[in-house]
């Protein structure tokens, strides 16, 4: 008979575990009969030894079976979902996800929530007025009628992982990467969908501080994909500053309308967003090639298709749609200041970090996931690393609801910036594709 204790210790000893140990472990976190301080010391074990590949790809088979499993058998077509590792005003799933449905994908997606620096899709959605969470008929009907539907991820999906990421929080094991793949790959096959699109972020901002830290953790969550059954593909995407141009909620939903409605075209933001969004419609065999789907997202942008499924997105969950036209109808905060460097230099770096921090002592964010936040406030940058900057120059504006939150904000972009007497060119948007080679 399987032990807790023997399962953390062949880990502790560097000894493979077989998959039926794994799922009594992970079973017995579900159901409580793993003790807590038998979790953290499996954690940590994970934590110095690492797993296999194969090891995680098991974890990850149990993780889901420790919950209810979302079936989408009943939507025509490939039903696809992207994911984001965290980042900085990273808007792309309100830009992508209209532009897939509108070329004739299905796109069901379970969107988290922003904590500390980090910014959430449902959050965003939730300024703009929209419900995120509808029951599964309801998710399942949306997706069917109008191709897109964006919502809440319920409890009952994976809670083993529940446990063990609290657990991490606490324990210092964030940064395992089978912890971490394992973790993200659970969640995203619970929720049904046949292929899987992966933003893996890099940088200051992101979880994984360097390019090839990213590349080993794409590589793992694709190949755990495969080897459950979906087609995945990621993409390793630079968070050394900002994606887009705002952060906060309701400063970033107007920034996807306006990328949609055509106000807002050459960005990092909008180029991101197009080229995700044509891997989507290869994944959905909507594209033969990547010329194709390039020109089909380009198309739909241009004729407005897009900005009309994002309007249908809004009003099937309950939000008033004349925002995408209109986005100044979103929530604005009342102050507004704007920032001068009084320095002067090319723009070398811009903190993706120090920005977010700025953006949650403004109340945009949270650093616990029970925190209210304010979906007007944040902040707008006027310029990007490898700009010119002269010291009368409006650099960023802050956008407040509280004078005495101001100042902090500002401290955070000053604390941000780091100039250059040279020239400086800034890093690549997407920097590499991780897909499974066979």
């Amino acid at each position: 008979m399987i032990t807790s204790v023997e399962v953390i210790s062949r880990v502790r000893d560097r000894q493979p575990l077989t998959e039926e140990e794994l799922r009594f472990f992970v079973t017995g976190i579900g159901n409580g009969e793993v003790e807590t301080h038998q979790a953290a010391a499996w954690l940590m074990a994970v934590r110095l030894n690492g797993l296999s590949r194969q090891e995680t790809v098991w974890l990850t088979q149990a993780m889901i079976d420790s919950g209810e499993v979302v079936d989408l058998s009943s939507l025509d077509g490939i039903t696809v979902d992207k994911h984001s590792t965290g980042g900085v005003g990273d808007t792309t799933t309100l830009i992508l996800a209209p532009l897939v449905a509108a070329a004739g994908g299905k796109v069901a997606k379970m969107s988290g929530r922003g904590l500390g620096h980090t910014g959430g899709t449902l959050d965003k959605m939730e300024a703009a007025g929209l419900s995120v969470d509808l029951s599964s008929e309801q998710f399942l009907r949306q997706v069917s009628e109008i191709g897109v539907a964006v919502i809440s991820q319920t409890a009952k999906l994976v809670p083993a992982d529940g446990v063990l990421y609290s657990l991490r929080d606490v324990t210092a094991t964030i940064d395992s990467v089978p912890l971490i793949a394992s973790s993200v790959m659970s969640k995203k096959l619970a929720c049904g969908a046949q292929a899987i699109l992966l933003d893996v972020k890099y940088g200051d901002g992101a979880f994984m501080g360097d390019l090839e830290s990213a590349r080993e953790l794409a590589k793992l969550m694709v190949e755990i994909g495969h080897s459950l059954g979906r087609r995945t593909k990621a993409a390793l995407t630079s968070m050394e500053q900002p994606l887009g141009s705002s952060i906060g909620n309701a400063l970033e939903f107007k920034e996807a309308c306006e990328v949609l409605n055509g106000t807002s075209t050459d960005t990092p933001l909008a180029r991101v967003s197009q080229r995700l969004a044509a891997q989507l419609l290869l994944l959905s065999d909507l594209a033969e090639t990547s010329e194709e789907a390039d020109r089909r997202v380009k198309e739909l942008l241009e004729s407005g298709a897009g900005a009309k499924k994002l309007e249908q997105l809004i009003a099937a969950q309950g939000g008033d749609p004349a925002v995408v036209a209109h986005p100044e109808k979103l929530p604005q905060a009342p102050i507004r200041h704007e920032v001068k460097l009084k320095r002067e230099g090319y723009l070398k770096s811009l903190s993706a970090l120090r920005l977010g921090l700025a953006a949650l002592k403004l109340g945009a964010g949270r650093r616990r996931k029970s925190d209210p936040i304010d979906p007007a406030v944040g902040l707008t940058l006027r310029r990007r690393v490898g700009d010119k900057i002269n010291s009368q120059d409006v650099f960023a504006v802050v956008h407040a609801s509280k004078e005495e939150d101001v100042a902090l904000a500002v401290t955070e972009i000053e604390q941000a910036v780091t100039l250059s007497e040279n020239p400086v060119e800034a890093s690549p948007e997407i920097a590499d594709w991780v897909e499974h080679t066979g």
